[in-house]
């Protein structure tokens, strides 16, 4: 396969999204999400072959499994994309020179964006959504254990983009080769842009060998910190929630703060816990307070390795901490800039962490897991951004445009 010529033929139809009318874009969505749902059986088959060469056990093999409730819920975030407003077109600033020159900031596509991304067939979707909605071609760059799902969800995108007589190549999938990775990282000229979603390895990889500008989204070492004045039913179900509603999505709780002074309120913090075999890595004080309240099997004494570990698994680290300003520390030590979260009934405190604490969101007695575009209104999303250049949070459809200043003269020249 020349995927230089995919490059090409995707930088070329890219040109075409401009052409194309609002109501055309949200007809395709449409009829995406209503094919996916006709074609579940196709999809489902494919994806076992997927998940056939993958262990139950692997973390990632939540992330990898479809199944029609899935699907369904993938189809209405496309749908749910299709009703939001475009966002192109925005006129974001306006100004007459006293010389008569008229100037206009417009948003406008950021043109061809590449998406690297491991064992999360979703993503192929969610990504011809926003891309589709804004303006923007696409190259997705999936990972070998997705392979399967990965052309199989391309296959429908590309029989109603012929449908509706679009040119296919306005999203491209390249082979799942660490050699297309390479050639994608490299696609000065072609790629406007490249988006990793996985692994910190996979980011630190992307972030350090690419040429393309990189906008890093995904890792998610999350913590939560409860205050000396934490409400423990309300803890007891932010903790849960964040931890076991899904281990391997990179919004999930890995880290467990805890004042010292609080200690003894752990055991009830953590009762629900078991419930999904949690294991539980308590530094002393904590592992102190959780013995013979929490079942010995899935209880383990921390080491430094298990705090800034993003686990995306039935794991949870558990540290004591002196008081907020420690908590703070520890967080700035070993936080990937994602979500954090405090337990206070404080409302200093409170204030204190929600401002000081350098993440792209910031809770308050709620669990982490909303950070999600699709909680925050926003459809879809193609990632969470937690660097702080162009976009921070959740990638959605404003965030994936940028602007050109448009410039209406008669005449006028530069002395």
């Amino acid at each position: 396969m020349n995927i230089n010529l995919i490059f090409e033929n995707t930088q070329k139809a890219s040109r075409q999204l401009g052409l194309l009318a609002s109501e055309k874009v949200n007809a395709i969505l449409h009829d995406v999400a209503d094919a996916a749902v006709a074609q579940t059986p196709y999809l489902l088959s494919e994806n076992e072959k997927d998940l056939a060469r993958m262990s139950p056990t692997d973390p990632k093999f939540d992330r990898l499994k479809l199944s029609e409730a899935r699907i369904k819920d993938i189809a209405k975030d496309m749908k749910s994309v299709a009703t939001l407003p475009s966002p192109l077109g925005k006129v974001l600033m306006q100004n007459n020179l006293q010389n008569g020159l008229q100037l206009s900031k417009v948003s406008v596509p950021m043109g061809v964006i590449g998406i690297i991304y491991e064992a999360r067939p979703n993503v192929t979707f969610d990504v011809f959504a926003l891309c589709l909605k804004t303006g923007n071609a696409s190259i997705l760059k999936g990972g070998s254990d997705a392979s399967f799902s990965n052309e199989a969800i391309m296959s429908v995108i590309h029989g109603v983009l012929k449908q509706h007589e679009v040119d296919p190549n306005v999203a491209s999938l390249l082979p799942p080769d660490r050699a297309a990775t390479e050639a994608l990282l490299n696609a000065v000229g072609y790629v406007d842009v490249i988006i990793p979603r996985g692994s910190q390895a996979l980011i630190d990889f992307v972030r350090k060998n690419a040429r393309v500008p990189v906008i890093e989204t995904g890792a998610g070492i999350v913590h939560t910190y409860f205050d000396q004045t934490g409400d423990v039913n309300k803890g007891k179900a932010i903790i849960n929630n964040a931890k076991t509603r899904r281990v391997s999505v990179c919004n999930a709780l890995d880290c467990l703060l805890i004042n010292e002074n609080r200690v003894t309120d752990l055991p009830a913090l953590v009762e629900l816990l078991p419930q999904s075999n949690v294991t539980v890595y308590a530094d002393e004080p904590a592992l102190a307070a959780l013995q013979g309240k929490y079942p010995s099997e899935l209880l383990q004494p921390a080491t430094d390795e298990h705090f800034g570990t993003e686990f995306l698994d039935y794991k949870l680290a558990v540290k004591t901490v002196k008081d907020l300003t420690e908590a703070l520390d520890h967080i700035a030590n070993y936080s990937s800039k994602h979500s954090e979260a405090i337990i206070s009934e404080d409302t200093e405190n409170i204030e204190k962490f929600l401002n000081e604490v350098d993440a792209a969101a910031v809770y308050a007695n709620t669990s982490t897991a909303f950070t999600d575009g699709a909680q925050f209104g926003l459809g879809a999303e193609i990632g969470i951004s937690t660097q702080k250049l162009h976009a921070r949070g959740p990638m959605s459809l404003e965030e994936l445009t940028s602007y050109k200043w448009i410039v209406k003269g008669d005449g006028q020249i530069r002395a």
